[in-house]
């Protein structure tokens, strides 16, 4: 999700004008409120607000911001971009960290699960099935999707913790886990 935070903080740039002129507490920023863009048009609805945050849904993603990203409107909240343009940095955004990932996929990379522990090694790629070592051991593999792995400075990351791939393996093997 790191991404998506990104284009909040594009929004944030682009809107700090507009956004100045707004009271630190926007009461049009609430679920089901409709969000409109700089020509009028709907960008999206505001799903939920929570501490501050907002998920935005243009239809085509959910999209969180803070809840300050938002001016006030005749008749709701409104962000400095249009729905096309929002959604566009999204998709962008998603590209770049799909290509990131895929460039990291490679055999021997190492892979950290999700809760920090290391998992393996990627011994193949083939498609969308990542076959990972245990911690290096070719006797013990673990076959994952593509899309469960992300790659950022820390390196490559399976979105699954360790505990998540000892159950799925013993759910598959009908051992207890």
């Amino acid at each position: 999700m790191k991404f998506v935070f990104l284009a909040a903080a594009a929004l944030a740039v682009s809107g700090a004008p507009a956004l100045a002129q707004t009271a630190a507490a926007n009461e049009q920023v609430a679920a089901g409120a409709t969000v409109v863009g700089p020509e009028g048009n709907p960008v999206g609805t505001i799903v939920s607000v929570e501490n501050g945050q907002t998920v935005l849904d243009t239809g085509k993603h959910k999209i969180p911001l803070g809840a300050d990203m938002y001016g006030k409107g005749e008749s709701g909240p409104t962000i400095t971009v249009t729905k096309a343009q929002l959604d566009g940095m999204v998709d962008a955004q998603i590209a770049e960290a799909e290509a990131a990932r895929d460039a990291a996929l490679i055999a021997g990379a190492a892979v950290t699960a999700a809760d920090g522990e290391p998992l393996g090694t990627v011994s193949e790629v083939e498609g969308d099935r990542v076959v990972v070592a245990r911690g290096g051991d070719d006797t013990d593999l673990v076959t994952l999707q593509r899309e469960h792995f992300d790659a950022g400075e820390a390196g490559l990351t399976a979105r699954l913790t360790t505990a998540q791939i000892d159950e799925a393996l013993a759910a598959v093997s009908g051992t207890a886990g």
